[in-house]
């Protein structure tokens, strides 16, 4: 198995974590968002969209993130990111669509660059324009963390698809300055998580194409 992934991209750190709460060995091949390479002919070959992740299992080639999870899910069933039961299914695939859906999409670095390329919105507008979708997205979350009973992850004792997007998009936002102190319970969770030996070893400053 094969990742092809970024230190820094939330997406890919998503998929790190569900391989590492799976258990399964891969081969991690970076490519530098910041240099262009997810442009190169080649890597188009294997992402359409010029995005990482990319999984290479065998003969399958897959992009976007939660398609890779979801794949993982089905292939590799232990441990279950996504529960079988179908309303702790819907409350997982809840918190998790929010955040993939809601606040990643309009704040990556495709868009940001966009933002102050082409469109020549200044530095403190832009950074406005990301903490503006953070607050708006990690306040959804909070409400819904703070509408079921406490609990050690997003749905449940155990870590799920949602909690393998929210540390990454709280690590996003905290590396961005934004001021995350007033969701409690989504901070109270990721800070539970990353003291657990798989989101550690998910890091980006456990990556090999790591620079600080």
């Amino acid at each position: 198995m094969k990742l092809y992934s970024f230190f820094n991209s939330s997406t890919s750190f998503r998929v790190r974590i569900a391989l590492a709460l799976k258990g399964l060995p891969y081969e991690y091949a970076a490519v530098n968002l910041r240099a262009g390479e997810q442009g190169a002919e080649e890597y188009r070959a294997l992402s359409p969209a010029a995005i990482v992740p990319t999984l290479v299992d065998g003969e399958v080639k897959l992009t976007q993130s939660l398609a890779i999870i979801d794949y993982l899910d089905a292939t590799y069933p232990a441990p279950r990111l996504v529960p079988q039961d179908p309303l702790e299914r819907a409350r997982v695939l809840e918190i998790a669509q929010t955040i993939a859906c809601e606040i990643h999409p309009i704040n990556n670095i495709r868009v940001l660059k966009y933002l102050s390329g082409p469109l020549k919105v200044s530095e403190a507008d832009k950074s406005a324009w990301y903490a503006h979708w953070v607050e708006e997205g990690l306040g959804a979350v909070e409400q819904l963390l703070a509408a079921r009973p406490r609990s050690s992850y997003c749905v449940g004792e155990a870590p799920t698809l949602a909690d393998c997007c929210l540390v990454p998009q709280v690590a996003n936002a905290q590396r961005m300055g934004c001021d995350l102190s007033r969701f409690e319970r989504v901070m109270a969770v990721v800070e539970h998580c990353m003291a657990q030996p798989a989101f550690i070893a998910a890091a980006p400053s456990n990556q090999p194409d790591y620079v600080g």
